[in-house]
């Protein structure tokens, strides 16, 4: 079983910056991919960015420039710099943890709302 905890989120004005981050814990697991989705109100959820283990990206189009995915393996913790912030980046940010063997999980979820 592997545990998956965001921490982060917040209230920021437009422009702002926030850091989120998310740690797996549990024992005899292999992480291959760790990433970020986001859900708005009365919307599907969608892909936000992705870092596999060798360290490759992948971002989706409204994040690329302003957002930044990183990875501490040893710690088994992914992050994602987000930075000028828009009111359409307000929704609840939800990390997932893709195993080698044993599927994904995923986290509770982090609420982000840019606001002034």
């Amino acid at each position: 079983q592997v545990r998956v905890v965001e921490s982060g989120g917040g209230l920021v004005q437009p422009g702002g910056s926030l850091r989120l981050s998310c740690a797996a814990s549990g024992t005899g697991f292999s992480i291959l991919v760790m990433g970020w989705y986001r859900q708005a109100p009365g919307q599907q959820r969608e892909l936000v960015a992705t870092i596999t283990s060798g360290g490759s990206t992948k971002y989706e189009d409204s994040a690329k420039g302003r957002f930044t995915i990183s990875r501490d393996s040893a710690k088994n913790t992914v992050y994602l710099q987000m930075n000028s912030l828009k009111p359409e980046d307000t929704a609840v940010y939800y990390c997932i943890v893709n195993l080698r063997i044993g599927g994904n999980y995923w986290g509770q979820g982090t609420q982000v709302t840019v606001s002034s």
